[in-house]
């Protein structure tokens, strides 16, 4: 049986030993599993939540774009949720990157912000390329709040048709405990990171800028280049597929400015992407 940790801003060690044991007792009597408020096979509701690196993510987008979804919920002086999230992110990094099969969310329970929740990462998170975390001003308490979380970490996965799989992973050994977890028939792969989540520094010597921002039919895109260097920019939907390119092509330094008509493209939430070399930058744009 799990052995659940409750978030508690009490700092005496009698009150955490008290509310320690309540939840071994709530625990007990619940049973294992900690999404309480579905139940395996039940269609969960949807989501959009930032992440500490300002990206945007939609459970439904994932999910109807085929992928299962685990979600890591926790806070930050959890030492079980300290302890296994190595091993999530060596999941994350192992299969992909969120840009193969798998999709892999770090989801705070709200009551830790962005700062809090990147030296969480920085501390605990290991040598991998970490999952996006999501802190209370991303969004991680409403969605904490719809699961029904009451024990800490809770790994659960959604699959492609919106239903709850897996309510409970654990107990978390290692990220084999995770590989386990997924569903006869799956057909998740292991692949390279296409990219490096840390998002490395670009040859731009101003901020990208992409206005009007929302925009509901051409937008503008600006920067200045450091030094020549060959560019792509392109606009990519929440799950990562490219749906337009903007440009393409060696440019020389200085000003650079391009117009991105986005009549083709449905309403809704996208990036834009910036890549030079192996290295990329991306920024939300909304088109309403």
């Amino acid at each position: 049986m799990k052995k659940p940790y409750l978030h508690s801003n009490y700092k005496g060690k009698v009150m955490k030993r008290i509310l320690f044991s309540t939840l071994i007792l709530a625990s007990a009597l619940a049973g294992t599993a900690q999404v309480n408020n579905y139940s395996v096979g039940d269609v969960v509701d949807d989501f959009t939540i930032t992440d500490v690196d300002g990206n945007v993510h939609n459970l439904y987008a994932y999910a109807d774009a085929g992928k299962y979804i685990i979600l890591d919920f926790f806070f930050d002086t959890c030492p079980p949720c300290q302890a296994t999230a190595p091993f999530f992110n060596e999941l994350h990094d192992t299969y992909g990157c969120n840009s193969g099969d798998l999709i892999c969310l770090t989801i705070n329970n709200g009551t830790d912000n962005d700062a809090m929740v990147i030296a969480y990462e920085q501390a605990y998170g290991g040598s991998f390329n970490h999952a996006p975390a999501i802190s209370a001003d991303g969004g991680g308490g409403e969605v904490n709040a719809n699961f029904g979380i009451n024990a800490f970490p809770t790994y659960c996965m959604v699959g492609p048709n919106r239903t709850l799989v897996n309510a409970d992973i654990w107990p978390v050994s290692d990220m084999n405990t995770f590989v386990s977890a997924f569903p006869a028939g799956s057909g998740i792969s292991p692949m390279a990171c296409s990219v490096n989540v840390a998002e490395p520094t670009v040859a731009i010597s101003t901020p990208m800028n992409v206005f009007p921002n929302p925009a509901n039919g051409n937008t503008n895109i600006t920067y200045s280049l450091a030094n020549d260097a060959r560019v792509r920019i392109s606009i990519v939907n929440l799950v990562g597929e490219e749906v337009m390119v903007v440009t393409e092509a060696r440019q020389s330094a200085g000003e650079q400015r391009f117009v991105a008509n986005l009549s083709q493209l449905s309403k809704g939430v996208y990036m834009v992407r910036f890549q030079q070399d192996n290295k990329t930058t991306t920024q939300r744009l909304i088109v309403q």
